[in-house]
């Protein structure tokens, strides 16, 4: 670790990276590389997937967390660790403390999801549920380390950090030697960093691409202003990378390093996510999966071969379910309508079987027979479709048009 000139913040070396790869020998995984034939399809180049939802605790945090607390003093690992997390970080310093025979105090939002807290626990913490939201959260851990004197790990924002989770991009050159670009989420920063610092020492021709949901963007104010900058209240279902301001010390580096930094939509997010699960046959979640959406939407303007970085597979179920059936609609795969018919007995199958040729699936049907607007004989049916992409649901619009439905939306 060196310190940078300019403003007396902590840096990260190669050499940092390096050492954190050999501390990390034995206790994180190489994580898989595997090739995407159809994003490579759209991209018109080799996409490779680097599978860190894979990871022991299901993400890259165990890297850094571990690296931290392998660091610390005696006295200090005597102390105890404590930490502020919705998820990942609290699994990874949680697993790397009890391998390292640390007590651990972790910190989580009282509306945390079951499966993430039960698996902090597990994996050896001490879980207090404090706030509800992640900044209060954070407080609570901090008042606790300042009267505890346990020592707080921070999920981003220090080198040790950064250095454990640079380990990645050591990872990539190996497993892809004619890498051109790495596409990576970004939240506070640490991962983009890290593998920054890695890649860019070794590969300065390696383009680094960092990816945030646009309604949690930190980055991009922060870069035109020069500096780190808060933005208010930012909303995504990516809360891997749902981070209000960078952190300091990653924050110069990816100025320096990172060759841009991309923004995703929430339907690009679910989008991503279900190419996973039926392409990839990956679980990720949404954080882990911003790469892919930054590659779905605007596929050309990436140099291959590409990397990108599935950095987390901690999803929620009761999420997953939700965003599946949001991706699924922003992929086409739902059609929702009204229409209007006779209402006479066996008008529902005809309709029915209008559908049945076309082969929609019905989800569901409701019945509307009071509204002033329809006449004596007239109902009003609302439709939920599961279908087979945009093409398919005009095809249903058209045969029930031509079977003469009145097709108000």
């Amino acid at each position: 670790m060196s310190y940078s000139t300019a403003d007396s913040l902590p840096t990260v070396t190669l050499d940092d990276v390096r050492g954190a790869q050999k501390m990390l020998s034995g206790v994180a995984r190489m994580t898989a590389m595997e090739g995407s034939r159809h994003l490579s399809g759209l991209v018109g180049a080799p996409v490779h997937l680097k599978c860190e939802n894979l990871q022991r605790t299901g993400s890259f945090k165990l890297r850094g967390a571990y690296v931290r607390i392998a660091g610390l003093l005696p006295e200090e690992r005597a102390a105890g660790v404590v930490a502020a997390s919705a998820g990942n970080h609290a699994q990874g310093v949680a697993h790397a403390s009890s391998l390292l025979g640390v007590r651990s105090t972790v910190f989580m939002p009282v509306g945390a999801p079951l499966p993430k807290v039960a698996a902090t626990r597990d994996y050896g913490a001490e879980v207090r549920l404090h706030g509800q939201v992640v900044d209060e959260t954070l407080a609570a851990a901090q008042e606790y380390a300042h009267e505890t004197g346990a020592v707080f790990i921070h999920p981003f924002d220090h080198p040790d950090i950064i250095a454990g989770q640079g380990t990645v991009g050591l990872e990539i050159l190996e497993q892809c030697p004619e890498v051109r670009t790495i596409v990576v989420g970004i939240g506070g920063g640490g991962l983009a960093a890290g593998i920054a610092v890695a890649v860019k020492a070794l590969r300065p021709d390696v383009k680094v691409i960092g990816v945030q949901a646009a309604g949690a963007a930190a980055y991009p104010p922060s870069l035109e202003a020069g500096r780190p900058v808060s933005i208010p209240c930012p909303a995504t279902m990516a809360d891997g990378i749902k981070v209000g301001r960078p952190g300091d010390v990653p924050f110069q580096l990816v100025e320096e390093l990172v060759d841009e930094v991309r923004t995703v939509s929430e339907d690009e997010l679910s989008s991503a996510l279900l190419l996973c699960l039926e392409r990839a046959k990956l679980v990720v979640e949404p954080a882990g999966a911003s790469p892919v959406a930054a590659l779905l939407s605007d596929p050309h303007s990436f140099e291959g071969p590409v990397v990108a970085i599935l950095s987390g597979g901690n999803v929620d179920p009761l999420l997953m379910q939700r965003i599946l059936r949001h991706g699924m609609a922003a992929a086409g795969r739902y059609l929702s309508l009204r229409l209007r018919l006779t209402d006479r007995p066996g008008a529902l199958a005809t309709l029915l079987g209008v559908l049945s040729v076309v082969d929609a699936n019905v989800l569901d049907v409701s019945h509307v027979r009071t509204d002033p607007r329809l006449g004596l004989t007239e109902a009003e049916v609302e439709l939920h479709l599961e279908t087979k992409g945009p093409v398919h649901c005009a095809e249903v619009g058209a045969a029930l048009r031509d079977a003469g439905y009145l097709v108000i939306d």
